[in-house]
C-alpha cells in the first residue's frame, strides 16, 4: 500500500528535527524517575538494554520518552540518528515494523548508533518479534517503547526480551512528583529505604521533619481530588477533570485498548465490574458474592477481566499477605484503582463532597499506590489479617525477602486512636516485625506512639500528606 518514498515523507513529518526545525516542542522541566531511569539504560555502556515504559494512558509516558530524545539532541547526537513514530496513528499501524524500518535503513541508514522511539507499540503486529530481531541483528540501534496496555507488553519480554529489554512501569503522578510541579517543597529522607529510616529517628528529628511539612496540607487536599494525572494540574475545575478522565482514560481503556488486545465480548460486563470495583475499592472482595451482584457474570468471565483491567493498569490487586512477608494467594483480594480521581470519575463523585469513610477509602488507595512506587517491584506487599479474628486486619505489610517487615494502617479520620486489641498493635512486637505507621488525616496527628509492656518496636503516627510525600 505504500512505497518507500510516502512511508519516509511521513517519518519526516514525525520528526521535525530531521528538517532542521529545532528539537522537540516545549516540555516540562520537571523530570521523573521514569526519565532517569530510562537515561541511566540508555547510556549503560557495558549492557545494552531497549527500555519500554508501561502505564495507564495519560501518566506521562510520551513526555517522558519527548523528554530523553530532547536530551539526546542537546547532547548533540545527529538528528536523523533519533526517530520517533507512534503505532497509535492508523498509518504506522498498516505499514508495519518492516516498512518503517526498511525505509529508514534505506534512506538514513543503520550504520552508526540510532535511537528509535516508538509509541503505544502493543498496536504493532508482532512487535515483540520485531524488537528481539532489532536487539540481536542491529547492535547500533537502541529503543525506547511505550505501552499503554501492559499485557502484550508483559508477555512480550517474558517471551523475546528476557535479556534484551526492561519493563518501567509508571504510575501516575505522585505526591511529591505533584508538589514539584506546582512549586511545593518540602524536606527530603536520605537513604532508599525511607519506612526504615523513619522507624530509627528519635522523637526529636521526627517531629522536626512532619511539622515541616505540615505546609503541602493544602496542596495534599487538591492532589486528591484531581489525581495524578499531569496534564488536568492546570484545571481549575473538578467536574471537567472528571469528564477527561472518563473519556480519554477509562472510556478508551475499556472500549477500545482491552477489546482491541483481548477476548472481550462484551464491553458492558467489563465496565459493570470496574465500577463494581471502584465502589468497594480497598474492600475485601468475595468473587462468589461478586458474581450474584453482578448478575449475569460467570466467575470465569469474571476472573479474566479482572486480570485484563489489571494489565490495562486501571487496577492493582492487593493479596493476603503471609507473616513472613511472601504473598500467599487468598480467596479473597482487595481491588485499588490506578488513581483514586480515576475512581471519582467513573462513579461520577464530587470529591468535596465525600463522607469520612469514603475519605478514608480514597487515602488508603493512594497510600497503596505510593508504597508499590516504593517498595512494589523489590519487597513483599499485602495486607494482613490475623487468623481466626473477624476485622482483625492490618491494611499493608511491607516486608523485604531477606529482610523485616513493615506494617501500615491508614486511619484517615479525625480521631486515629488504636487500642491494644487492634491487628497492629497485637503484630506490632512480633520479631519479624521491625516498625509500624498509623497514616493519619490531621496534619498535627504525628509522633511516636509507645505501646511497650517490656518494650519494643515505637509505632509512629504520620498524616498521610507527609507519608507519601517521603514515600514518592
Amino acid at each position: 500500500m505504500f512505497d518507500q518514498f510516502e512511508v519516509y515523507r511521513m517519518m519526516r513529518q514525525s520528526n521535525p528535527w530531521w528538517n532542521g526545525q529545532g528539537g522537540v516542542e516545549k516540555l516540562p522541566t520537571m523530570y521523573r524517575q521514569a526519565y532517569h531511569e530510562t537515561l541511566d539504560i540508555l547510556e549503560n555502556r557495558e549492557l545494552r538494554r531497549f527500555v519500554v515504559l508501561s502505564g495507564a494512558r495519560r501518566v506521562g509516558k510520551t513526555t517522558v520518552m519527548k523528554q530523553v530524545i530532547a536530551h539526546l539532541l542537546q547532547q548533540g547526537v545527529n538528528p536523523q540518528r533519533v526517530m520517533y513514530l507512534s503505532f497509535d496513528n492508523p498509518m504506522y499501524k498498516l505499514m508495519g515494523f518492516y516498512k518503517v524500518l526498511e525505509a529508514y535503513e534505506q534512506n538514513v541508514g543503520l550504520d552508526e548508533p540510532c535511537y528509535f522511539f516508538f509509541d503505544e507499540i502493543q498496536y504493532a503486529e508482532e512487535w515483540s518479534l520485531w524488537l528481539k530481531h532489532l536487539y540481536d541483528s542491529r547492535p547500533n540501534v537502541h529503543v525506547v517503547a511505550t505501552g499503554s496496555a501492559s499485557p502484550g507488553i508483559e508477555k512480550g519480554a517474558s517471551d523475546s526480551g528476557v535479556g534484551r529489554w526492561r519493563v518501567l512501569r509508571m504510575p501516575t503522578l505522585t505526591f511529591r512528583e505533584y508538589c514539584d510541579i506546582v512549586g511545593a517543597h518540602g524536606v527530603s529522607l536520605p537513604g532508599r529505604d525511607k519506612l526504615k529510616t523513619l522507624t530509627e529517628m528519635s522523637s526529636v528529628d521526627l517531629n522536626g521533619l512532619l511539622l515541616g511539612l505540615a505546609d503541602l496540607q493544602p496542596h495534599w487536599a487538591r492532589y486528591l481530588a484531581m489525581g495524578g494525572f499531569p496534564e488536568l494540574l492546570g484545571m481549575s475545575s473538578v467536574e471537567r477533570a472528571q469528564v477527561v478522565l472518563r473519556e480519554d482514560v477509562v472510556d478508551k481503556v475499556l472500549k477500545r485498548d482491552v477489546p482491541s488486545l483481548f477476548d472481550v465480548r462484551n464491553t458492558l460486563q467489563l465496565e459493570k465490574i470496574f465500577l463494581y470495583l471502584c465502589l468497594h475499592s480497598g474492600s475485601l472482595i468475595n468473587m462468589s458474592e461478586m458474581c450474584r451482584a453482578l448478575e449475569g457474570v460467570s466467575m470465569f468471565t469474571l476472573q479474566r477481566y479482572i486480570d485484563y483491567l489489571r494489565d490495562a493498569n486501571l487496577l492493582y490487586v492487593c493479596h493476603n499477605a503471609a507473616y513472613t512477608g511472601k504473598k500467599g494467594l487468598s480467596s479473597q483480594s482487595k481491588f485499588y484503582v490506578a488513581d483514586a480521581a480515576i475512581r471519582n470519575a467513573s462513579l461520577m463523585i464530587d470529591p468535596y463532597a465525600l463522607s469520612e469513610t469514603e475519605m478514608g477509602a480514597m487515602a488508603e488507595n493512594v497510600v497503596y499506590k505510593h508504597l508499590m512506587y516504593a517498595y512494589g517491584s523489590t519487597h513483599g506487599l499485602g495486607y494482613v489479617r490475623l487468623p481466626g479474628r473477624k476485622k482483625q486486619e492490618v491494611d499493608f505489610a511491607i516486608a523485604h525477602p531477606a529482610g523485616p517487615r513493615y506494617l501500615c494502617e491508614v486511619k484517615y479520620k479525625r480521631d486515629s486512636s488504636v487500642t491494644r486489641e487492634d491487628a497492629i498493635m497485637t503484630l506490632l512486637h512480633a520479631p519479624e516485625t521491625a516498625g509500624a505507621f498509623l497514616v493519619t488525616r490531621m496534619p498535627t496527628d504525628f509522633g511516636r506512639f509507645e505501646e511497650a509492656p517490656g518494650g519494643g518496636n515505637a509505632l509512629i503516627r504520620i498524616p498521610a500528606a507527609a507519608f507519601c510525600y517521603l514515600l514518592g
